[in-house]
């Protein structure tokens, strides 16, 4: 069960196509989040570059590419 008085809302993350890695993403938990690596979810990828936006399945966190961001990798 969850604590309101201690969780805290998903994080929104505005992202420039150069954070995002060669296949067009980024990994949350991330720090670009406000999110210590280390005593979070597990690891997963979220691919921004492809789709201007990705949300974390497991902690809701959202991560666009800024306005006007374009990634052009492959």
């Amino acid at each position: 069960m969850t604590n309101p008085a201690t969780s805290k809302a998903p994080a929104t993350v505005e992202l420039l196509a150069s954070d995002l890695n060669r296949q067009g993403g980024v990994f949350c938990p991330s720090p670009q989040a406000g999110m210590a690596v280390w005593n979070n979810h597990p690891k997963v990828f979220i691919d921004v570059g492809h789709t201007g936006s990705g949300k974390c399945a497991y902690c809701g966190s959202v991560y666009t590419l800024k306005a006007g961001e374009h990634f052009s990798g492959h």
